[in-house]
């Protein structure tokens, strides 16, 4: 089984629905419906899940799964993260990049200061953010992933560079 570091989480298992096995599923790819042509996925206890039929429900999915027949099993894999290889998925286009990729890069300011590295890349709804360890602080600073915040990203030098408003590291800011 690959490293942690090398499998990307592709979507998540949110429970059961009905009684013959079918679960509920949430896809973390650009296109949702592209998580059944990833099959076989992998779960982080290095086991693997292979989704036969796949169907579109309000919150993502029900999949029909190999192997799983019956309502309890399906109940069992509530939480189950689903995993790739990260050699499986295609290189990003020109100015793309995968999010788990900017984890462990260091964060510049646009003055030159270095501001602490990415420790991860959550989505609490709004958008995509960068979680940034800062340099003598305890707590992380969130930055929005859009234009306003983030000037260059270059995955090759390990490198992100932000240009924030002059008081967000200060007070209640995130």
């Amino acid at each position: 089984m690959p490293s942690t570091r090398e499998l990307v989480s592709v979507g998540v298992i949110t429970g059961a629905h009905g009684v013959k096995g079918e679960v509920k599923l949430r896809s973390f790819t650009a296109d949702p419906a592209a998580i059944a042509s990833y099959t076989p996925l992998e779960t982080a206890a290095g086991g693997k899940i292979e989704i036969v039929k796949l169907r579109p429900q309000t919150a993502g999915f029900i999949a029909i799964l190999k192997g799983v027949g019956n309502r309890d099993v399906a109940e069992a894999l509530r939480g189950t993260e689903l995993f790739i290889p990260r050699a499986r998925l295609p290189e990003p286009g020109e100015n793309q990049v995968y999010l788990r990729d900017l984890i462990g890069l260091a964060v510049w300011l646009k003055d030159g200061a270095k501001l602490g590295d990415v420790v991860a890349t959550p989505n609490y709804g709004a958008g995509d953010l960068l979680d940034i360890k800062v340099e003598g602080r305890k707590d992380t600073v969130l930055i929005p992933i859009t234009m306003d915040f983030v000037v260059e990203t270059n995955v090759a030098a390990g490198k992100i560079t932000v240009d924030l408003p002059v008081d967000y590291l200060d007070g209640e800011k995130p």
